[in-house]
């Protein structure tokens, strides 16, 4: 996949644009404020915050909350974001499914569609997109023309790299624009991700790391990937492929981390004993059934994940690794317990802050989300930032 860099310009449009960006972020930060507030925090002058919030609850994105009496003088009006007054949509592809989810404006899930796929050709899974997209819209006509981007999210690595074709990329999408492909498909302006970085953004704006600024995630796709978040913001690489974790070699020469410790890990193991367990629901029932066969990788997998931190750790010293992915939350929580942590780590500190290893709390359905979170944040920009 190419990614095409960003141009950035200057001109005062764009500064009103990053005005109105700048005082819905301070809404959606506060919940309800007044316009004073709004201009002290941003320092505008309150004449500038009263133009642009009447141009913003004239679009149906800010609603008036009622005043607040703060001593002499009339009341300050309240304002708050209104939830329909914009959607985000997130697309996530996988080697074996589509997902989408659409978010209002508050961050909550309105919707969410999957469709299982077994090619992944580019033209494939563009149809099935704007398939799932018509059905979307049909279930929720207030997002019609209040559409505010799209987040797509895909395994990496992007671009013709030495480590494609290894069973967990896309087939036919390392010489494809996909960013211009999936805008031109959804009609809407497209973020490009992958899902390992959207993961990771998903659990910095409701997930456990929302009062993290630097931590790792380490994420259960049909691989194993990496997301990493460095001051708040997502460090991406020269090409978009920081974080190909899976493709480190194991100390034991037995192959490479994603081969022991990664979702098509434990289906290749389960499937060699005569086993299917192609989704998380399967997975779980054999965990509850203390299955023998699951038990054995998640033995071995255990040992992965604890060289998988220690090179994580010792490279990148976060303040936390956070562990999940499409995994049933009682496998994260059973390798997060008995990951054997590395002692000989830069993270192996008496009296830290935080756990060195975490489940995450973002599901299933994590990238997807990440996705559309990644537009929301773009979108309303918080104090939360990211990369591009």
């Amino acid at each position: 996949m190419i990614v095409q860099p960003l141009v950035k310009g200057s001109n005062a449009e764009r500064s009103k644009h990053r005005n109105r960006q700048a005082v819905l972020g301070q809404v959606r930060l506060a919940g309800t404020i007044g316009r004073a507030e709004i201009a002290r925090a941003l320092s505008l002058t309150t004449q500038t915050v009263s133009n642009i919030i009447a141009e913003l609850s004239e679009d149906g994105m800010l609603l008036e909350k009622g005043r607040l009496s703060s001593g002499r003088g009339l009341p300050a009006i309240q304002y708050a974001l209104n939830p329909e007054g914009g959607y985000a949509l997130g697309i996530e592809v996988r080697p074996d499914a589509i997902f989408l989810a659409l978010l209002d404006m508050a961050g909550t899930a309105v919707t969410t569609e999957r469709v299982a796929i077994n090619r992944t050709k580019p033209d494939v899974v563009i149809a099935h997109v704007k398939a799932l997209i018509a059905r979307i819209l049909t279930q929720v006509p207030a997002a019609q023309g209040r559409m505010l981007g799209a987040g797509v999210v895909m395994p990496g690595p992007f671009g013709v790299t030495g480590i494609a074709g290894m069973g967990s990329d896309l087939t036919g999408w390392h010489e494809v624009d996909a960013q211009a492909l999936f805008e031109q498909a959804t009609e809407l302006p497209v973020v490009l991700s992958n899902d390992a970085n959207a993961a990771a953004m998903a659990e910095r704006i409701n997930g456990v790391a929302q009062d993290i600024t630097s931590f790792a995630y380490l994420y259960f796709g049909a691989g194993l990937g990496l997301g990493l978040v460095h001051g708040g913001q997502l460090v991406r690489g020269a090409f978009g492929n920081a974080g190909e974790i899976g493709h480190i070699p194991m100390p034991d020469q037995s192959g490479k981390l994603e081969d022991a410790l990664s979702r098509l890990s434990v289906q290749r193991h389960l499937q060699r004993a005569g086993k299917d367990a192609r989704d998380v629901d399967a997975l779980a029932q054999l965990f509850q059934q203390s299955d023998p066969e699951l038990l054995s990788w998640l033995d071995t997998a255990s040992v992965a994940l604890g060289h998988a931190m220690a090179i994580v750790e010792n490279i990148f010293d976060p303040q936390t690794v956070v562990l999940g992915g499409a995994m049933p939350d009682e496998i994260l929580d059973y390798l997060v317990e008995h990951a054997p942590l590395p002692e000989l780590s830069v993270s192996n500190r008496p009296q830290a802050q935080h756990p060195r290893l975490m489940r995450g709390a973002s599901g299933r359905m994590t990238a997807t989300l990440g996705a559309a979170a990644l537009i929301l944040n773009r979108a309303l920009s918080s104090p939360i930032s990211h990369a591009h």
